[in-house]
């Protein structure tokens, strides 16, 4: 499968067909609260529960699988804030190849914990996209290994397709399905889901207002730049990839901009009326929910995407003194 030719619908079936016995099959769960608040009812996708912590897994193992064993060989390199990067570690580990991530610096303490673990190599570098391609592309140079880019990669983009997928399976009748969007790589992959499907689901986003280049490319009609990211949502902060573009363009409706204050009070709602840990970024669906701008829309049936787990534990009472 090549990296870099945008892929359709039918690619969706093969990813679930390489994907299964490898990505779990996450729950869908509802909580009513939630709900009363969105004016509508609201699924919850609860990727924090994927192998490794986050629905990144999902594109990891499917990039890892489909490499020949030549490539394979020479192992795999990506740059991550945390979740891609201890995906990509988890899914070479299954294989048994090399590992390598660049990481840039602030990322949180448990996410490079996991990539280490799983027996990623780490690269780091400053907190930037320039740094993290330049230093990706010098590992490259370096060992021959195979670049998985966190979104900007077909491969990548089918195996996150999986997910939504599973949802238009678990929830009949579903208005809306909601991602949070960083690069656009699990809001293409559930673009083409809902294509794949043939239902009339239609497809909306979420974006940090800080890091809001996908919804300034959907309302501009022109893949914008990102702006220096200053976000909770660290898993969001990344440029939007040109593969996910050309299909996010086609398919989605809009990109809801909520704040980090916004984020934050959606992230304890999620914690003190659902009983779920997320990261503050993965929230960010939720928060536009809460909004009620679904509900508007005339929307009975709504998706969100949670899509990781892996927060620093001892931030949460940080998080929790900023909403009291």
């Amino acid at each position: 499968m090549d990296a870099r030719v945008v892929p359709g619908p039918e690619v969706v079936a093969q990813a679930r067909q390489r994907l299964e016995g490898v990505a779990r099959g996450t729950p869908v769960l509802t909580c009513p609260a939630l709900s009363e608040q969105a004016g509508c009812e609201l699924f919850l996708k609860c990727e924090n529960l994927q192998h490794a912590g986050a629905f990144k897994f999902r594109g990891a193992s499917h990039a890892v699988a489909v490499l020949s064993d030549e490539e394979a060989a020479r192992g795999v390199v990506t740059h991550s804030s945390g979740n891609h990067g201890g995906a990509l570690a988890l899914a070479a580990q299954r294989r048994g190849i090399p590992c390598h991530v660049v990481v840039p610096q602030g990322t949180t303490k448990r996410k490079v914990e996991a990539m280490t673990h799983a027996g990623a190599q780490l690269h780091w570098c400053d907190d930037n996209q320039a740094a993290r391609e330049a230093a990706c592309a010098e590992v490259c140079a370096q060992t021959g290994a195979e670049l998985v880019h966190p979104y900007d990669d077909a491969r990548v983009v089918a195996g996150q397709s999986t997910c939504a997928a599973e949802v238009l399976e678990q929830v009949p009748g579903l208005d809306a399905i909601v991602p949070p969007v960083g690069g656009g790589g699990l809001l293409s992959g559930t673009c083409l889901a809902v294509a794949a499907s043939g239902q009339s689901v239609r497809v909306h986003a979420a974006e940090p207002q800080n890091a809001d280049d996908a919804a300034r490319s959907l309302a501009t009609g022109v893949r914008q730049p990102p702006p220096p990211a200053n976000t909770i949502c660290e898993g969001l902060k990344t440029a939007l990839g040109e593969i996910p573009w050309a299909i996010i363009k086609e398919h989605v409706q809009s990109i809801e901009v909520v704040d980090d204050d916004q984020v934050l009070h959606a992230w304890r709602a999620v914690l003190r009326e659902a009983r779920i840990i997320i990261e503050p970024a993965c929230a960010v669906p939720v928060a536009a929910a809460l909004t009620g701008v679904f509900g508007r829309l005339g929307y009975r049936k709504v998706a969100l995407i949670l899509t990781g787990g892996n927060i620093d534990l001892d931030r949460i009472p940080e998080f929790l003194s900023r909403t009291a």
